[in-house]
């Protein structure tokens, strides 16, 4: 994006005012906003997630009748798996690009001259960012229940909903991953492929490496469990498992532990572990952002 179309994002930053604090947020995420929109990344993102959201949509009807809990039961489910590996995927790149993209071409040396802070200009970024992520969740679960209610009815879709809500933290939180690594990062490059390393990591790696650990070091049940824990990918599933009033049995002695011990208290911990996520990267970026001096 070149000086012109900054200055006619920033209608307030433009003219030499100084904006509100929240002003300048607001101008900053309209304008990510909308460059988010345009990236054809984003829009194959969004397309591919609709298009496998419908597909588990009817799968999940498919053979099991047309009626009751089987639709939206089955595929909240089935989206299950889908989410653990597009939705991270799709908010790690979009964070990773945000300012390390901007960095690269040399119009963050413009937007940081502007009578703004910094704050403003990287929480105007993630929040541009978070709306589009939200919009294009809504877009595929949209197109998702519609295709449900039309041949299952509504019943489940309570927890089709919560689904929703669990995948937009999770978005959030993997986002504020994305930014924290574009903020350290000096080339788009760089911050994709550390964006990319991450989400394997979280995806496939730290199964395989909690199993082989498990093996190797012996490992008890409890020390299996934090460690599964401490993966926002992993607190996502049992967190959406526990909400489907499924038991955790299904995870093995690792989700039987974790229902007899914790009882109640177990989606409280599960949540929190998502909201640190979504919040203490945003807040690290905000202070490395901040401390820099330099481009």
């Amino acid at each position: 994006m070149n000086a012109m179309s900054l200055e006619a994002a920033q209608p307030g930053v433009r003219q030499g005012r100084t904006p509100s604090f929240p002003s300048g947020i607001a101008c900053f995420a309209r304008r990510e906003f909308r460059d988010a929109l345009a990236s054809k990344w984003f829009v194959l993102y969004t397309v591919a997630f609709t298009v496998l959201a419908v597909g588990v949509s009817f799968l999940s009807l498919s053979g099991v009748g047309s009626h009751g809990f089987a639709g939206f039961g089955r595929s909240t489910a089935g989206l299950l798996n889908l989410i653990m590996l597009v939705v991270p995927l799709m908010a790690l790149t979009a964070g990773a690009g945000s300012v390390a993209g901007e960095r690269e071409r040399g119009t963050l040396l413009y937007v940081l001259v502007q009578p703004v802070s910094r704050s403003q200009v990287l929480l105007g970024k993630y929040l541009g960012l978070a709306a589009a992520l939200v919009c294009s969740l809504c877009a595929g679960f949209g197109v998702s229940a519609a295709v449900l209610a039309w041949r299952a009815g509504g019943v489940g879709i309570g927890a089709y909903l919560m689904l929703l809500v669990f995948t937009t933290v999770l978005a959030l939180a993997m986002l504020s991953v994305g930014v924290f690594i574009s903020v350290v990062s000096r080339r788009t490059a760089v911050a994709t492929g550390l964006a990319l390393f991450l989400w394997l990591t979280l995806v496939f790696v730290s199964d395989l490496g909690l199993m082989a650990s498990s093996i190797v070091f012996k490992l008890r049940v409890q020390e299996i469990f934090t460690l599964a824990t401490v993966n926002p990918l992993q607190s996502f599933k049992m967190a959406v498992i526990v909400n489907m009033n499924a038991s955790l049995d299904v995870l093995g002695p690792v989700g039987a532990y974790a229902s007899y011990t914790l009882g109640a208290w177990l989606p409280w911990l599960l949540a929190a572990v998502m909201l640190v996520w979504a919040v203490v990267p945003l807040v690290l970026a905000l202070v490395v952002f901040a401390w820099k001096k330099s481009v």
